[in-house]
């Protein structure tokens, strides 16, 4: 039975996720609210939420844990092409925090195969961008020729990562954002980016699956670590090009 949290229940252990051989595996809890407070805490021990438009907030801890260790992100010839081309290229520009709260929507709003609707509801929006004024939450963003192309979210406490959700509307767009992304936090030395679920795409830049228990004690220690900034460019993209 997954329980229904009150406002002021915590969570319940994330060992307590339903199992594999569940209909929903790594499901945790069930709640009505979305507030701040309870999604900083959520992120701090390992769960996250995943729902749609008309459900209660639905609470995930999945066991295996999709990760991305930035030192093995996968830098095909073809993406290494890319980056040189952005960098040489002034049309191309990598923005940090410039609309958070469009990125969500453009994730949001971007068609994917095979799935239907999109779980970045306005509760969602609003919940996010409340972390991101708190400075918890950022966007990293591919803009060409002044327009915004791609991107992605996520959330960041201390020397930790967790990565929501990415579009592009040009070519490679987001794996640019991803890859500034990486090198950015190889530069201040972040062992790991919370990937939350294994998707094929994930999987061919690197992403891997690891025990929920040892991304578990990954973050405590990592969450606890002093926050890391969040000003860079595109010109991050040489030290990648550079290993």
């Amino acid at each position: 039975m997954v329980p229904w949290l009150a406002s002021d229940d915590p969570f319940p252990p994330v060992e307590r996720a339903l199992g594999a051989s569940s209909g929903a595996p790594g499901l945790l809890a069930a709640s009505a609210d979305l507030l701040p407070a309870r999604l900083i805490d959520a992120y701090r021990h390992g769960i996250f939420p995943w729902y749609s438009d008309g459900q209660p907030v639905l609470w995930w801890s999945p066991d295996p844990r999709m990760v991305l260790v930035p030192r093995e992100f996968k830098l095909s010839d073809s993406l290494k092409k890319t980056l040189k081309r952005v960098l040489r290229e002034p049309q191309w520009e990598v923005r940090v925090d410039h609309d958070f709260a469009a990125v969500m929507r453009a994730c949001a709003e971007t068609p994917r195969e095979g799935q239907r609707g999109t779980w970045i509801t306005a509760d969602i929006v609003e919940a996010y961008s409340t972390l991101h004024r708190a400075g918890d939450a950022h966007s990293i963003e591919t803009w060409f020729d002044g327009e915004r192309v791609g991107g992605l979210y996520g959330v960041s406490f201390g020397k930790m990562f967790f990565g929501e959700s990415m579009f592009a509307h040009k070519s490679d767009a987001s794996k640019i954002a991803l890859a500034a992304l990486v090198s950015h936090l190889r530069r201040h030395e972040i062992e790991m980016i919370d990937c939350q679920q294994n998707t094929s795409h994930l999987a061919s830049l690197g992403g891997r699956e690891i025990p929920r228990k040892r991304f578990v004690a990954h973050l405590q220690g990592a969450v606890e670590k002093p926050p890391i900034p969040w000003h860079f460019d595109k010109s991050v993209l040489r030290d990648l090009l550079a290993r």
